[in-house]
């Protein structure tokens, strides 16, 4: 390998802290930002994005003091297709997507790995909370959880492949977020104090339904809800502001707190039932990618988190097709969610994940 890098820089403090640690590490580096949309593509007037140009301007002065060429690359095409018309898929067919998942496996861990190679760069370099490791004894890369635990982000990047891992460097895996301000502080970066983004970026105000009508321009239509028995409890406004566990915004006055336990779009009815009955003990996922290992030949006791801030939990997981697993845990898991991801863990290896059905 060359040592000449990408470094993914999204206009906030981590990436910028990752290109500095490369640059000191000897690296001829390139900052690219990826512009993923603009705000009338997804109906904002305003600049709380991550595609805004104050983001730009932020990553390009980052980039500027560090003696770096700068980059824009327009992959709004690709986030169309790839991450935004998913997302919009899964909640109009019952399911809860993680757009985040999508975007790091064909944005930046594909679109811009082809972009790096045409620039003459064999690694890709950006700021998530995650560290990789070749393992001799098998032969493979190995992707593993960040030290900062409460900013760890290995449970999104469960799909890079070998080959990804491989060219990927994470400079911030070994480090926490007080340490990160620090040094972006010491070396006088304008974004050292920048608030990290907490909503899916291209919803910044976290009215993913109301976005959902105004990209498609569709009235999605009422429906009952119904009880688990069937029985009509009242109206919901649409199958798309609804997800497994949800207990808020249903607008019904109910004897005794229910929750949103399925959505069937063929029916357009969204089933209530009491949290007790929210458990299950039993997932399938398919769409899935093995780390450590190219395939599971025999049962194996990991522990699996079925959504981002989930906790893990002990589970026997077995692989029942070339792109299947079923996973079994030893305690029931509430709102387990379709179109979410299982991600499977051994110790801070990640072993895999795939996709919830």
């Amino acid at each position: 390998m060359n040592n000449r890098a990408v470094i993914a820089m999204s206009g906030g403090v981590d990436s910028s802290v990752a290109a500095l640690i490369m640059k000191e590490r000897g690296f001829d580096c390139i900052g690219v930002t990826m512009k993923l949309f603009s705000n009338d593509d997804i109906q904002i007037s305003n600049d709380r994005t991550c595609c805004s140009l104050d983001d730009v301007e932020d990553a390009r002065s980052v980039a500027r003091s560090l003696g770096m060429p700068h980059y824009v690359f327009n992959f709004s095409d690709k986030f169309r297709e790839c991450v935004i018309d998913r997302f919009i898929y899964a909640y109009e067919n019952g399911m809860t997507p993680n757009p985040c998942i999508d975007c790091n496996r064909f944005l930046k861990f594909d679109k811009l790995f082809l972009r790096a190679r045409e620039l003459g760069c064999d690694r890709v370099v950006t700021g998530h909370y995650a560290k990789t490791e070749f393992d001799e004894a098998s032969g493979r890369y190995l992707l593993k959880k960040g030290a900062d635990e409460t900013k760890d982000q290995s449970y999104v990047l469960y799909s890079m492949t070998q080959e990804q891992l491989a060219a990927a460097v994470f400079p911030l895996g070994g480090m926490t977020k007080t340490e990160i301000r620090a040094i972006a502080e010491k070396h006088g970066f304008i974004n050292a104090k920048k608030h990290d983004s907490q909503d899916i970026c291209f919803v910044p105000d976290g009215k993913y339904a109301d976005f959902i009508e105004g990209y498609t321009h569709k009235k999605y239509p009422e429906g009952d809800f119904v009880d688990t028995q069937g029985h009509v409890l009242g109206r919901h406004r649409g199958i798309i502001r609804y997800t497994i566990g949800q207990r808020k915004g249903l607008g019904l006055s109910m004897p005794h707190p229910v929750y949103v336990s399925k959505v069937d779009p063929a029916s357009n009815t969204v089933t209530l039932s009491k949290n007790s009955e929210l458990f299950s003990s039993v997932l399938e996922a398919k769409d899935i990618n093995l780390i450590p290992v190219s395939e599971m030949r025999e049962p194996k006791r990991l522990k699996a988190k079925v959504r981002y801030r989930h906790p893990e939990a002990w589970a026997w997981v077995t692989q029942t097709g070339p792109d299947t697993i079923r996973v079994e845990f030893e305690t029931p898991q509430r709102a387990v969610t379709s179109g979410q991801a299982v991600v499977l863990y051994d110790g801070d290896v990640v072993f895999g994940g795939g996709t919830i059905i």
